[in-house]
């Protein structure tokens, strides 16, 4: 085990708050595989939408912004095949995500994003960003390696979070 990954384990234990768990998850990625932007987008297939349940840069992307989603090529690679989705040139982006010039603006030319499935439902990806051709195969493998199942753990703690705000006091 890594000093990362020990860093990790240890701010998970002490979260009491999704905010604490994802800057936790954060923090484990830019150890893997570096990243500008780290944004965490959760899923609500019933009602079509995305929400930004995380974001590194606020400003540019506020947490709680949604977004319709889209039945188009990225949909079918991260919702259908349950795949990781990886553009490394702002034309690639350009052509999944609206955003790209927002995208460009911030000096991120590449995106891994990195779907999150627990109990066979797709639950939220976790995106990063970075300089065009930064995520090759081999950072895209360490993330795949190495966040998933921490990606799975922010999720279900993130979960665990709302449902205990929402129970009467």
């Amino acid at each position: 085990m890594t000093d990362h990954d020990t860093n990790f384990l240890a701010a998970i234990s002490a979260a009491r708050r999704p905010e604490a768990a994802w800057r936790a998850l954060e923090g484990l990625a830019a150890a893997v595989a570096g990243h500008r932007l780290f944004t965490v987008m959760t899923v609500d297939m019933d009602a079509g939408l995305a929400r930004r349940a995380y974001s590194s840069n606020p400003g540019a992307y506020p947490v709680s912004g949604t977004k319709p989603i889209h039945h188009d090529r990225w949909f079918d690679i991260v919702y259908g095949e349950r795949r990781s989705f990886v553009a490394n040139t702002i034309d690639d982006i350009a052509g999944v995500f609206p955003d790209y010039e927002l995208i460009a603006s911030l000096g991120c030319g590449s995106v891994h994003n990195l779907p999150v499935v627990l109990a066979g439902d797709l639950v939220a990806t976790i995106n990063l960003l970075d300089v065009a051709g930064h995520y090759t195969p081999q950072r895209v493998a360490a993330t795949e390696r190495r966040l998933a199942i921490p990606a799975r753990l922010c999720c279900a703690l993130a979960l665990y979070f709302d449902a205990r705000a929402e129970l009467p006091a």
